[in-house]
């Protein structure tokens, strides 16, 4: 094989390992869980903030995700491959003093909201906690750190200032991974509770459900699996 063959066909392989989803770490096929960009004041983003001005809704949101990754962090550790660690404490180093600011900005929403320092604080305290409990999770952890992973990628190599551009861009899809779904290329039923088919005599004759005698089958139960919702 010439040379020339020899890059290529190493440029094809990066080309297709690098297209390959991180749900491979997983052996299974993840749900989308992208959502559309936010400004800031939108709904169901994290704790809420009364009162806030669009400033503080923003520096909210970037510390969401800062929490979410940290998180993430500690929670995905079980798969090394998804760089969580080394992606919070990078994003840590390279985007500091944006994720000073915003706490900062935090620090004077909750002054203002409150009468004295140490309800300011206590305020602020209880913001942290909710913020940081809100992303944590075990139905959903696998969607959540394939997220994660996904994020925390994206703010490692965003330009030093742009950590709250990526906020904006990636809240969502670390809220919807909060939601459990299963595997999506194999569709199968997951019963949400243990049913079991009427075995009254009266019901069954010759191995046949008798409908005249006891209406419907109740069984397999209504409903859809995870992975099909």
């Amino acid at each position: 094989m010439l040379l020339g063959q020899i890059v290529g066909a190493g440029v094809a392989a990066a080309a297709l390992l690098g297209a390959t989803p991180a749900a491979a770490q997983f052996f299974m096929q993840a749900k989308d869980m992208s959502g559309a960009p936010v400004v800031g004041n939108e709904p169901g983003l994290g704790p809420a903030l009364p009162g806030a001005t669009l400033e503080e809704q923003k520096a909210a949101v970037t510390w969401n995700v800062r929490a979410a990754l940290n998180v993430a962090a500690l929670q995905c550790q079980f798969e090394p491959t998804l760089m969580t660690v080394s992606n919070y404490n990078a994003m840590l180093t390279d985007h500091k003093t944006e994720l000073k600011h915003s706490w900062d900005v935090l620090t004077k929403y909750f002054a203002r909201l409150n009468k004295t320092p140490k309800a300011a604080q206590n305020a602020l305290d209880q913001f942290g906690t909710k913020t940081y409990s809100s992303f944590t999770t075990v139905a959903a952890q696998y969607n959540f750190c394939l997220a994660a992973n996904d994020v925390g990628r994206e703010v490692v190599f965003a330009p030093r200032g742009d950590f709250g551009k990526v906020a904006l861009q990636r809240i969502r899809e670390l809220r919807n991974s909060l939601t459990p779904w299963g595997e999506q290329r194999f569709p199968r039923f997951i019963y949400p509770q243990v049913t079991l088919p009427r075995l009254d005599a009266i019901c069954w004759k010759n191995g046949d459900w008798q409908v005249k005698k006891c209406g419907a089958q109740n069984f397999p139960p209504a409903g859809v699996g995870i992975a099909q919702r």
